[in-house]
This record gives structure tokens, C-alpha cells and sequence, in this order.
């Protein structure tokens, strides 16, 4: 079978590993996107980060059986054109929980610890030991989401000693947090957080969750990170939040649309941290990604796949 691989910063050692682990398999390996036109007719397997996983390509794929997605996020996928023409679609979900936790707890440490006074400090040669800095032992910690992402930023925080409260669409307890609560009781977990960190995917359910009523309930020295799906909450509404002081802090990863507009005002305001959707990024990520396509590809080969990793609920969306 043609396994079709459009992932452009594949190294030559991983395709020459890939081809040696799997010799009865014919690899395609594309670094020009323009070209997959000419290759997808004939393959069943298509390796890809999803964006150029598009209706017009499907209905030339007409021997596609198994889409492995070398990314968490699927909404972006025809789910329709997937469905009308059965295919299976896999992604690595969990391999982003150890980068994105470290990003979390790293970023709220950097905002309790000034760091960014301080950098500003250096540049200028200004030795200021004025300023006033918090602790983050035994705070709260509200996690929207307690998949793997979710729940590896809950461990992290119980290494502060902090109370973890997780919110999901099921309400089902979870490892390493205190309490889970449903996505129906939001409403009367966010006074609680010190911290509130979302790591929600984007679907039907979670697209503009939360609202100006929700950070009208937030605590107004809270931290509000978002690092799950841009989508999650409108621009205008973090907006107001941050300059109506409804909130203390906004580290914010992603965005309603990316790039963030550089005339918006969250730029420039003291009580934002903005970074460019970089919380999963780790000079291991495509080493974990092909690790779990190797284990679904064993399981693809022995027609094992109700077994395989990851496979996506195209009716959900995750």
C-alpha cells in the first residue's frame, strides 16, 4: 500500500527508519505540498499535520482508507467528506501534555515572579529590588479539561501544593485533580480559581464557552490562560476583561484568529502575556508524533483496528 507523508520537517534518518520498519509498505515522502494531487489516488494511508486535508483532495482519494493527523486539534478536517467516504482518522493526542504543562506552570510562575519587570530591569542596568512578588504554593487551580493535557498540568500544580479542580464535559473524576465538576456547574467553580487554565479542543460544545458573565464570576487577581483552542472566547470579551480589571492576568497562547491583529490592545496592556501559539512546540514533538503513527500502523497492518491509538469520533470532532 502507498502511505502518503506530507510532513515537511521529516528528517532523511526518520524516512530511512520508517521505510526499514515497515519494508512492505511503498513511502511516498513530500516536502511540496503542490505535488500531493499527483500521489493522493493512490494512497491509502495520508500522514499530515490536517490542513491540507481538504474536500476538493478527498474526492480524488479514491483508495484513502486512514488519516494519521501528526497533531492533536482535527477541527480543521472535512469531517463530512471523511464520513461520507469512511475513512478512519487517528491523531496524537497526549504527546503535548509534557510541553504544555511545562508551559503552563512555567508562564504563571513568570507573572507571580515579575519576571518580565525584571528583564526590563537588566536591559536598562537597573538594580530595583522593590518590587513585590507572590507565591503560588497552595493556590487553586482550575483546569478546563481533564484529558492528558489536563491532567499532567494537575500534577505539576500538586508539586505547589495547590488544590486542583478539573472541569470537563462528563463531570467523571480524574487523576490528580481534588474535584471534577461538568461543564453545567462552570458557573459555580470560577470564583474558586486562583488560576484558571484552559486546555478545551475546539468544538460544537466549546466554541465561545466562555463569556463576559463567566469573568464577571472570575476573582479579579486571577490568571486566566488559555492554551487550548483561540476559539474558546471572543477577542472583545478578553478585552473587556483585562481593562475593566474583571481579571488579573491573561497569558494567552492562542487567539479567536491567528496572528493576533497588531493593532489589538491586548498588545500592549501590562496585565497580558502573549505568545505565538507555541505552548505544544518541543524539539521532541515529531519524535512522539511517529511514535504513536508506528504503533497504529503495526496495529493497521494486522487489521487490529478497533485497537489502534487515538482514533477520532468524527461525529464530535475529538
Amino acid at each position: 500500500m502507498t502511505v502518503l507523508f506530507t510532513i515537511s520537517n521529516i528528517t532523511e534518518k526518520q524516512e530511512t527508519h520508517l521505510k526499514a520498519r515497515f519494508p512492505n509498505q511503498n513511502f511516498v515522502f513530500l516536502k511540496d505540498k503542490k505535488l500531493i494531487p499527483q500521489y493522493i489516488e493512490e494512497a491509502e494511508i495520508f500522514v499530515t499535520y490536517g490542513k491540507d486535508v481538504t474536500e476538493e483532495l478527498l474526492e480524488q482519494a479514491k483508495n484513502l482508507k486512514w488519516i494519521q493527523v501528526l497533531a492533536a486539534g482535527v477541527d480543521p478536517l472535512p469531517f463530512d467528506a471523511i464520513k461520507k467516504n469512511n475513512i478512519l482518522v487517528t491523531n496524537v493526542r497526549g504527546i503535548h501534555k509534557i510541553p504544555m504543562s511545562e508551559y503552563a506552570i512555567s508562564m504563571i510562575l513568570s507573572v507571580y515572579r515579575k519576571e518580565r519587570d525584571l528583564l526590563l530591569y537588566q536591559l536598562d542596568k537597573h538594580w530595583n529590588r522593590t518590587l513585590s512578588f507572590g507565591e503560588v504554593t497552595g493556590k487553586t487551580m482550575i483546569v478546563l479539561g481533564t484529558g492528558s493535557i489536563g491532567q499532567e498540568v494537575a500534577r505539576l500544580a500538586k508539586a505547589f501544593r495547590m488544590k486542583t479542580i478539573g472541569v470537563s464535559r462528563s463531570g467523571r473524576d480524574k487523576e490528580h485533580f481534588d474535584e471534577v465538576y461538568s461543564v453545567t456547574h462552570l458557573h459555580s467553580v470560577l470564583d474558586k480559581g486562583d488560576f484558571i487554565v484552559s486546555v478545551l479542543p475546539s468544538t460544537k460544545e466549546t466554541r465561545y464557552l466562555l463569556k463576559d458573565e463567566h469573568f464577571d464570576l472570575m476573582r479579579d487577581d486571577a490568571i486566566f490562560l488559555n492554551m487550548g483552542r483561540g476559539d474558546l472566547v471572543k477577542t472583545e470579551t478578553l478585552v473587556r476583561a483585562v481593562q475593566e480589571e474583571k481579571i488579573g492576568h491573561l497569558i494567552l497562547d492562542v487567539f479567536e484568529e491567528e496572528p493576533l491583529a497588531a493593532d489589538s490592545p491586548l498588545w500592549k496592556n501590562e496585565r497580558v502575556t502573549i505568545t505565538p501559539h507555541i505552548a505544544a512546540i518541543s524539539d521532541r514533538y515529531l519524535e512522539r508524533a511517529l511514535g504513536i503513527f508506528k504503533e497504529n500502523m503495526n496495529l493497521y497492518e494486522d487489521r487490529q483496528l478497533e485497537e489502534m491509538l487515538n482514533v477520532i469520533d468524527l461525529d464530535r470532532g475529538y
